[in-house]
């Protein structure tokens, strides 16, 4: 049975001033549970502003989210790689450990443990610059990691890697996630990627055009891994489709 997390009561959103106000979000309601959930819609559509809402980064202009779970924290994993280009790999991950009072000594084994987890043991002393675009995501997925969140939120962040890196890091984070490795419960995704969001997903939340509204929720119940060439997965993507073209 599935537990609630957040929830998300009425949520609009409006960025301008006056008479060139644009409405964003459009009284989104929106439960959030324990299980993986992909955002889709049309570009301009608000999916980056509701994951901001979510994670607190924004407020709404009107509306509420109310906490289900005590001491919920939320990472956030950005479309590109926000590393530090100074700072060694290990240090990018432990800068918000230490900007939260954890001990140096406490911060590098916490980081060393998530950077070994998405496959970067050996790495932590090199820089930025010296990294392939997939292990830069690799290091900021470690990083929203290593703090420890209940939900995960993450922003299109394979869209800019080339196929087969992006492929493979799907699979990665499915694995990590589904193994319990992590304190993660949740995990959010925002995409244009139909394939990859009924490749992921147990629900699928479809955004309509802005000011968004909340066209279709979709279940997904298939088991993993899936197949993108079975009948049942064509069938989801169909509905996907009548939704979003």
């Amino acid at each position: 049975m599935k537990t609630l997390l957040l929830s998300l009561r009425e949520i609009s959103k409006s960025y301008g001033e006056k008479n060139r106000k644009v409405k964003v979000l459009d009284n989104i309601s929106l439960d959030i549970y324990d299980e993986f959930t992909s955002i889709i819609g049309p570009s301009g559509s608000g999916k980056t502003t509701l994951l901001k809402i979510i994670a607190g980064v924004e407020k709404p202009d009107t509306g509420e989210i109310k906490q289900y779970t005590k001491d919920l924290r939320i990472g956030f994993v950005f479309q590109f790689p926000t590393l530090l280009p100074w700072e060694t790999v290990l240090e990018n991950v432990t800068l918000p450990l230490i900007a939260n009072g954890v001990s140096r000594e406490k911060a590098r084994e916490i980081a060393e443990k998530y950077l070994g987890l998405v496959g970067l043991s050996g790495f932590e002393d090199f820089y930025p610059h010296e990294l392939s675009g997939g292990m830069r995501q690799r290091v900021n997925i470690a990083r929203a990691l290593a703090i420890e969140p209940t939900i995960l939120l993450l922003d299109e962040p394979f869209s800019h890697l080339d196929p087969l890196t992006a492929e493979n890091l799907r699979s990665e984070i499915l694995d990590i996630w589904l193994s319990g490795a992590t304190t993660v419960r949740s995990i959010i995704l925002v995409t244009h990627n139909v394939d990859e969001a009924i490749l992921m997903s147990d629900r699928l939340i479809i955004l309509t055009p802005r000011p968004a509204k909340i066209a279709k929720i979709i279940n997904i119940d298939l088991p993993r891994p899936r197949d993108r060439r079975s009948v049942e997965f064509q069938k989801i993507e169909d509905l996907v489709y009548e939704y979003i073209s």
